[in-house]
């Protein structure tokens, strides 16, 4: 086949590697608005689960990242000072800018060729040019807008601001941090992912954003503010920017994932609020799925009819467990009057993918602590 793939993201190669693996007779290009170099963000984390489901596509690619991975299996509430940790849990974090370029040399090694700084104008014609056209081209999906009659996509704008920094403070786990100021309550969310660097995302709901004044702040002023808000948390090192800005959260949903010979990947396609989990996670277990939609000998639009039976109801689940978890933390200023060991366990359960049961085996210890108190 004729691939042509618009967003040279981790959906876009990842699907453009297994397919070629699939065949070496596939003609596969991937269009890049970006350069090699770009990347906004950084760090991004995966879990267990996922980490089996790579090794299972592509052991050579799953091989040097997990070679870079920092991992853990610990999750640390951070609330009035005092920090309970929950073990049992199975992460690892990586530098996004690495991940790309692991990705960017699986892709040379194979022969697929990457058209970076390549603006796609005529989206049309690009369809009219190969069998397949994928759009892995991220929230601003210009795919999903130009067929966006056929995909019939639901875009919802979430009230919390959230701005996305680096730190060198080293969050050995999966850290959420909770710190109430006058003007009202901030979450962190951080962990490590390299050696050096953690991630380091901040959110809070509309009233405290106002009342703490940020629509008037330069870079500069904004991180030294939320530097002095996560102080203890810091250790002195300072908020590192590569781009930041505050943002709301988009919730994508499309009625529909294909139109004729076009189909969309990752962000462009859903999205899952970042509480819970990474896109770039679910962007390259998309991609897995659309390759194994073509597995069986079929034509063009079969396949997608596969993709879309067997993978919507799963983003679906997930996407409704990322609900429940994004609207804890538009609502976190609700759960401040809780001792930090019952603020831990309301957050473990936050999304209803982990029960008692399930907190037990992980982490007896903790669900002792906790019933101890009830």
């Amino acid at each position: 086949m004729i691939i042509n793939i618009i967003g040279g993201g981790p959906a876009g190669m990842y699907f453009a590697i297994l397919m070629k693996k699939a065949d070496a007779a596939h003609h596969i290009n991937i269009y890049e608005r970006n350069g090699p170099d770009d990347t906004f963000g950084w760090g991004v984390v995966f879990s267990g689960q996922t980490l089996s489901n790579l090794r299972a596509a592509d052991e050579e690619s799953h091989a040097d990242i997990t070679r870079d991975f920092e991992a853990w299996d610990n999750v640390d509430v951070v609330h009035r000072d005092r920090k309970i940790s929950i073990h049992g849990n199975s992460f690892s974090g990586i530098a996004r800018i690495r991940l790309l370029k692991i990705l960017q040399q699986r892709c040379e090694d194979l022969g697929i060729e990457i058209k970076f700084r390549n603006e796609v104008n005529d989206i049309e014609a690009l369809k009219d040019d190969c069998e397949l056209l994928v759009g892995a081209d991220g929230l601003n999906s210009v795919v999903r807008q130009t067929f966006r009659a056929d995909f019939q996509p639901n875009l919802s704008t979430r009230p919390n601001k959230y701005i996305w920094y680096g730190a060198r403070q080293l969050f050995h786990g999966l850290t959420l941090t909770f710190r109430e100021t006058a003007a009202g309550v901030f979450a962190a969310h951080s962990y490590r992912f390299d050696q050096t660097t953690s991630t380091f995302i901040v959110e809070c709901d509309p009233d405290t954003w106002a009342n703490a004044g940020f629509g008037n702040l330069t870079d500069e002023e904004t991180r030294a503010q939320l530097a002095e808000v996560f102080k203890p948390d810091l250790n002195g090192y300072p908020l590192l920017s590569n781009n930041s800005k505050w943002i709301n959260f988009v919730l994508v949903k499309n009625a529909r994932w294909y139109h004729e010979n076009v189909v969309l990947l990752g962000d462009a396609l859903h999205t899952a609020h970042f509480s819970i989990g990474s896109g770039t996670k679910l962007a390259m277990e998309d991609a897995i799925a659309l390759r194994q939609s073509f597995d069986q000998r079929s034509n063009v639009t079969e396949a997608l009819q596969r993709y879309e039976k067997a993978r919507k109801p799963v983003i679906e689940e997930y996407q409704a467990a990322a609900h429940e978890s994004m609207l804890w933390f538009e609502n976190a200023r609700d759960h401040m009057h809780l001792v930090p060991i019952e603020l831990a366990y309301s957050l473990m359960t936050r999304s209803g993918r982990v029960d008692d049961a399930e907190l037990r085996k992980r982490d007896p210890d903790f669900m002792s602590s906790y019933e101890s108190i009830k």
